[in-house]
């Protein structure tokens, strides 16, 4: 099955944790906490554990992201964990990543498996869906 929907940003909280002990890079290595609400086939919310080296000037980097949803697909409730990263140089997206992670589904989505993706479009929408099935 798949679930499409659209998602908001409600915060984006960067935190002082740091790698230690520090390797000085080209690019300085992030660590935020996210909340997102979906709207759509996909409905509820997020909170996200979100890493990044990005360099906010040229809008270069890539990210890693675990998030833990709370809320339905297609009306089934529930929960499940789910992990993202992507590259951009600017303007793209590439290297994408996205997969639901096995055993963490519990409700109406236990045994949740698959994949999915993301895109902004060109006003900014925010969309992401999700290729699953449940077992």
């Amino acid at each position: 099955m798949r679930a499409d929907a659209t998602f908001a940003v409600k915060a984006f909280v960067p935190t002082e944790l740091k790698p230690e002990p520090a390797v000085s890079t080209g690019l300085p290595v992030g660590v935020a906490t996210m909340e997102k609400r979906f709207d759509g086939e996909a409905a509820g919310r997020s909170v996200t554990l979100f890493t990044a080296a990005f360099d906010q000037t040229t809008g270069v980097g890539t990210y890693v992201a675990m998030e833990s949803f709370e809320g339905s697909l297609h009306g089934r409730e529930g929960a499940f964990n789910f992990v993202h990263s992507a590259t951009t140089s600017g303007s793209d997206r590439t290297a994408e990543f996205f997969t639901i992670v096995p055993s963490s589904g519990i409700g109406e989505l236990a045994g949740i498996a698959g994949a999915g993706g993301m895109a902004v479009d060109a006003d900014g929408t925010h969309r992401i869906w999700f290729e699953y099935e449940l077992g």
